[in-house]
C-alpha cells in the first residue's frame, strides 16, 4: 500500500474531471488555436472556456485572466513586471519576511537592479499587521506584494485591509494565492488587488499550468513576445492540453468550495486532537483560528523533523519545517520569521489535508505520528538537541 498522503500543499492529485476535460486534448483535438482552420476550433472554443471558469472562481472576467506556466511565473511577472513598468515612479517595494521563495527571491534579484525591498515581520502567529504596511509606505512605493495564505503555517493575511491602504496611496497591491485557491474564497474584486497568482497543481490540476489575474487597466512589461497569445501580453503558442484541466479544476472548486472547506478542517482538526491527546509536548504554529481549513503545522520539541519522516515514510507522506544535518539544523525561513525556538522549530512536520483525505487515512495516521514520536522521545539523549 501506498503512503497515506498528507501534502496537499505540497501538490495535488489530478480531478477525475480534470483527467476527463483534458483527455480529447490528448488524444484528438491536437489542433493549434491561432490557426485558420477546422483543427483550430476546439482547442480555441477551449482555451476561451477554461478563461472564464478561472476568472469565475476568481470573480474576476475573462481578459483579465492570463495562463502562465504556473505561479512562479505569475509571481515573476507580476513583481518583475510592475517594477520595470512603473520604476519612473519609485524603486521602493514592500513584503513580507515569510513570502514563498517565488517571491522572496524575486525580490532578492529586484534589489541587484536598484529596488530597495522592505521585508515587514509577521508576529508569532505569522500575521503581517496592516499598521506595519501603513508605515512601511513611501512616496517612492509602487507595490504591496502579501501572500493571500502562507503555505508552510497556513496563516491568512488581511489583504483586503493591505490593498485598500496600498490602493488609497495609488499603490499596486500583489497577492500570491496559490495556496488558497480551492480551500477558502480567493474574490479578486473582494480583495481589491491588482495582481494575484495563482498555480494548477495546487488545485487538483496538472502542474505546469498556472494563471495571473490582471486588473483591468493595470500596466505591466510584457513577458514574453512573440506572436501576439494571451492578449500581446504572454507570447507562446498555448498549452491548451493542461489549460483544459485548469479550467475544470476551476469549475470543480468554485462548485463545491464550502463542502470541501469544511471537509478539508474537520480532517485537519481530527488529525491535530488525535495527535496532541497522545503525546505531551506539541506545538501548533500558525494563527489558531484565521488559517487554511487544510493546513497543520506541529512541532515537536527537541525531534528532528527529518528523521521523524524517515520513521514514518513507509506509511505517511508529510513535509518537514527544517531539516538537520551532523553539525546545524536548517529551520526554514516561515518558521524562523515567526521567532519559532529552535528547540521547538527543528521538529516541525507540516501535514496538510485534501479532498480525498478519509477519517481512516486519519486516524491511521495519527496512530502512526503518534507511535513514531513517542519511540523517539522515549529512545536516550533524544532531548539532548543538536543536528
Amino acid at each position: 500500500m501506498k503512503p497515506i498522503y498528507l501534502d496537499y500543499n505540497g501538490t495535488t492529485p489530478h480531478d477525475p474531471e480534470v483527467i476527463a476535460a483534458m483527455r480529447p486534448f490528448l488524444e484528438e483535438e491536437f489542433g493549434n488555436p491561432s490557426s485558420g482552420h477546422l483543427y483550430a476550433v476546439k482547442p480555441r472554443q477551449a482555451l476561451a472556456a477554461a478563461r472564464r471558469q478561472t476568472a469565475a472562481l476568481l470573480n474576476g472576467s475573462p481578459e483579465e485572466i492570463i495562463f502562465t506556466s504556473g505561479g512562479t511565473e505569475a509571481n515573476n511577472w507580476a513583481i518583475i513586471g510592475t517594477a520595470h513598468a512603473l520604476r519612473g515612479r519609485g524603486r521602493h517595494i514592500v513584503t513580507s519576511a515569510f513570502e514563498h521563495p517565488a517571491v522572496m527571491n524575486v525580490c532578492a534579484f529586484l534589489e541587484k537592479e536598484g529596488f530597495e525591498i522592505t521585508y515587514l515581520p509577521v508576529g508569532e502567529f505569522g500575521m503581517v499587521e496592516a499598521a506595519d504596511v501603513r508605515a512601511a509606505l513611501r512616496p517612492d512605493t509602487i507595490l504591496v506584494t502579501i501572500m493571500h495564505a502562507n503555505n508552510e503555517v497556513g496563516t491568512i493575511q488581511p489583504i483586503a485591509e493591505i490593498a485598500a491602504l496600498a490602493r488609497s496611496r495609488g499603490i499596486r497591491m500583489h497577492t500570491d494565492a496559490a495556496q488558497s485557491l480551492g480551500k477558502i474564497s480567493v474574490d479578486a474584486n473582494a480583495l481589491g488587488v491588482d495582481l494575484l497568482s495563482v498555480a494548477g497543481h495546487k488545485l487538483y490540476a496538472p502542474k505546469g499550468v498556472g494563471a495571473l489575474y490582471v486588473r483591468r487597466g493595470v500596466t505591466l512589461e510584457t513577458f514574453m513576445y512573440g506572436a501576439g497569445q494571451e492578449m500581446g501580453r504572454r507570447a507562446g503558442t498555448e498549452n491548451i492540453l493542461e489549460i483544459v484541466g485548469f479550467g475544470k479544476a476551476c469549475e470543480v472548486a468554485a462548485r463545491n468550495l464550502e463542502q470541501n472547506r469544511r471537509h478539508m478542517q474537520a480532517m485537519r482538526d481530527r488529525l491535530h486532537v488525535t495527535i496532541a491527546s497522545g503525546l505531551t509536548e506539541v506545538r501548533l504554529n500558525g494563527h489558531p483560528e484565521k488559517r487554511l481549513p487544510n493546513t497543520l503545522s506541529l512541532s515537536f520539541r527537541e525531534l528532528e523533523a527529518n528523521r521523524i519522516l524517515e520513521a514514518i515514510g513507509l506509511e505517511v507522506a508529510a513535509s518537514a519545517g527544517a531539516a538537520c544535518h551532523s553539525d546545524s539544523v536548517e529551520i526554514s525561513h516561515v518558521l524562523k520569521a515567526m521567532a519559532v525556538p529552535v528547540e521547538w522549530a527543528k521538529g516541525t512536520l507540516r501535514l496538510t489535508t485534501g479532498r480525498m483525505t478519509t477519517v481512516s487515512e486519519i486516524d491511521r495516521a495519527a496512530d502512526v505520528i503518534v507511535q513514531a514520536v513517542k519511540a523517539m522521545q522515549e529512545k536516550p539523549g533524544h532531548d539532548e538537541g543538536g543536528g
